[in-house]
C-alpha cells in the first residue's frame, strides 16, 4: 500500500517527532499524526478518559521497545 511510508516527523498533534507509520487523524481524515496521538484519537472515540488512554499507551510502548 503506498500510504504505509515509515516517516521520521513531527506530528503537528503534540508535537513530538517520530518516526514509524504515521496515523491518521479522525478528525480530517488527511492529517498525518503519530502513532501514539491516532490511539489517542481512537480510545476517545470509544468514551476512555485521558488517564486510561496514558495507562494504555504505556503497557503498549513498553512491549513495543521489548520486541525490537
Amino acid at each position: 500500500m503506498k500510504d504505509n511510508i515509515s516517516v521520521t516527523a513531527v506530528c503537528p498533534r503534540c508535537g513530538r517527532s517520530y518516526r514509524g507509520y504515521p496515523a491518521l487523524s479522525r478528525e480530517d481524515n488527511k492529517t498525518r499524526i503519530c502513532p501514539d496521538c491516532g490511539i489517542r484519537e481512537a480510545l476517545s472515540s470509544i468514551g476512555i478518559c485521558a488517564a486510561e488512554q496514558d495507562s494504555i499507551l504505556a503497557v503498549i510502548n513498553r512491549n513495543k521497545s521489548k520486541s525490537r
